[in-house]
């Protein structure tokens, strides 16, 4: 009777306790994050994204669907952030569609996503020898307020295998979130004047960029024409703006445009300029059988930046490493459009030590100039560098498209690593100090606060091409379905030289996966089929007759 009172009492006692942590652990919640690289951890600026909402958020992840091991871990992964953020803010909803699953209505789905921007993904599948094609929709839809964005899930990367592919789009899953529910959220609240006045790209030629840029700043066009008859309230409207960008200038800047420039620096205004010193272009090589002679071209900015830190120098970079160029191989009819390497488009290599170009392709230029730094004391970092294959061509000189049919010599290429973007931060001193001013202005300053600039050596890694007077997307090669780095290392600097680069610190983010490899796999795989299969139903057999046996042998009379 003792003994059964004890077993009640353990059992009560088992059932109370039960309770009691059951109870705790519906009261106290925590996950904790056991990944070495803290992948499944959010950082404060994505929290920050979602902190204030108080609507649902709504995501629509269109990769769902029977996928290859790599695709699917992405697919596991892209579920695992989301569930980060929703445990953030309960506002956030999200839910995986197969827009492929129904035979009758893939075809048409396709179709609906492409024409909103979210193109179809072709992977390969090798499997016992065998290689098949197959598609997936690497793209996700947020919506918030009536408003949607796109959230692409695949991070591009040219050359790249579909492990590496995948990696490097698991390390951004973070930032491609965080920057499309900013994007719904946050209003915007920057201005930025693009400059116009001085022979800028026209609109038509920088409209893909800063339509993107426009989904978070505003954005304005801005002449210095009233600097001659009114440069005090030129230099207070500039002064109204955060940042100025001046894409492509092809006339000079007269004094009194640069005296008013460079008082807006020196009152901490941010800039990001995309300069030329030298003419060239490939139009002109087309319109004149393939030839044309490049020249020096003067902005009047030499002293300009020569006072900040820098000097573009009128040379051209000639890159081994470089993008192809489309040309009409053969003669008449029998004539075929083919890329072929241009040795003056070099593919930029970029610091993987800064956050403005971590993580993203080779930024494609066009006749690029260099730029020497120079001792002073504003901090300088090299953003976008040649190839170690490089060389300078000075100007005058005559570019001929033949060039191309002739093999190139390495042993020519004695100018590696050219600084073709450059970052300058600090405290500036003005270009006007101890010179004669064009005119008086209101507290006119000799010394900067802190602020910065970017100086990139050529006006066309901002251009996009324009079809049928249809802007195209830059950094995008139609011809080679090659993707470049222009749109994404623009987007960085111009959220860098703002101090938004709060989502940018997120793309150090290293997130280190490890995958099967493929040719191990078929060669093993007979054998761990055994292991797994074969073996675990003998040692259970073995250990069925063992058991019988001694059962046996000690009830036996």
């Amino acid at each position: 009777m003792i003994k059964n009172k004890k077993h009640i009492i353990v059992v009560v006692v088992t059932l109370l306790v039960i309770i009691v942590v059951n109870l705790i652990s519906s009261q106290v919640y925590s996950r904790f994050d056991l990944t070495k690289d803290k992948r499944y951890t959010l950082s404060d600026a994505a929290k920050q994204t979602i902190e204030t909402i108080d609507a649902p958020i709504i995501v629509d992840v269109f990769l769902e669907g029977d996928f290859p091991s790599e695709f699917r871990r992405l697919r596991n992964e892209t579920q695992q952030i989301l569930e980060e953020f929703s445990v953030s803010n309960s506002n956030l909803k999200f839910n995986f569609i197969n827009p492929l699953e129904k035979e009758d209505t893939r075809d048409q789905n396709i179709q609906q996503l492409a024409q909103r921007g979210m193109q179809p993904f072709q992977i390969t599948i090798q499997e016992s020898g065998k290689t098949s094609q197959e598609v997936v929709i690497p793209w996700a839809l947020a919506s918030y307020n009536g408003q949607t964005v796109i959230v692409p899930l695949i991070k591009n990367k040219m050359g790249a295998s579909d492990q590496e592919l995948v990696n490097g789009s698991i390390q951004n899953l973070e930032y491609v979130f965080a920057e499309a529910f900013k994007k719904l959220v946050n209003p915007k609240g920057k201005k930025i004047a693009i400059l116009r006045g001085n022979e800028q790209l026209g609109d038509a030629y920088v409209a893909d960029f800063l339509q993107k840029l426009g989904a978070h700043y505003l954005l304005a066009p801005f002449t210095l024409d009233s600097v001659a008859s009114n440069p005090q309230k030129t230099l207070n409207d500039l002064k109204g703006f955060d940042l100025i960008i001046s894409a492509k200038p092809m006339e000079p800047f007269s004094e009194e445009e640069k005296y008013v420039l460079d008082q807006y620096t020196m009152q901490g205004g941010k800039s990001l300029w995309l300069t030329e010193a030298i003419i060239m272009d490939k139009d002109s090589l087309y319109n004149n059988s393939g030839k044309a002679v490049a020249i020096m071209k003067d902005l009047n900015l030499s002293d300009f930046f020569f006072k900040y830190g820098v000097r573009v120098n009128p040379v051209m970079v000639n890159d081994l490493y470089s993008a192809p160029i489309t040309l009409a191989i053969g003669e008449g009819s029998n004539a075929q459009f083919q890329p072929v390497q241009w040795p003056y488009s070099p593919l930029a290599a970029n610091n993987p030590n800064h956050p403005i170009t971590t993580n993203i392709n080779p930024v494609r230029f066009d006749f690029a100039s260099q730029i020497d730094t120079l001792k002073n004391s504003v901090e300088k970092t090299i953003l976008l560098r040649s190839s170690k294959l490089t060389k300078l061509v000075g100007v005058p000189s005559e570019v001929d498209l033949e060039i191309v049919t002739s093999e190139p010599d390495p042993k020519s290429y004695l100018n590696p690593h050219q600084s073709l973007a450059v970052l300058l931060e600090g405290e500036f001193t003005s270009v006007y100090k101890n010179r004669v001013k064009p005119f008086q202005l209101n507290d006119d300053k000799t010394n900067s606060i802190s602020t910065k600039m970017i100086v990139i050596a050529d006006g066309d890694v901002i251009k996009n091409d324009v079809i049928k007077n249809k802007p195209q997307e830059l950094g995008f090669d139609r011809m080679t379905g090659r993707r470049f780095g222009n749109s994404e290392f623009l987007e960085n600097a111009v959220n860098y030289l703002l101090n938004d680069d709060g989502l940018i610190d997120i793309r150090t983010k290293d997130v280190a996966l490890q995958f099967l490899d493929p040719q191990k796999i078929e060669k093993e795989k007979t054998k761990w089929q055994i292991v797994n299969i074969a073996l675990p139903l003998v040692l259970l057999a073995l250990f069925g007759f063992v058991f019988s046996y001694l059962r046996k042998r000690k009830y036996t009379l």
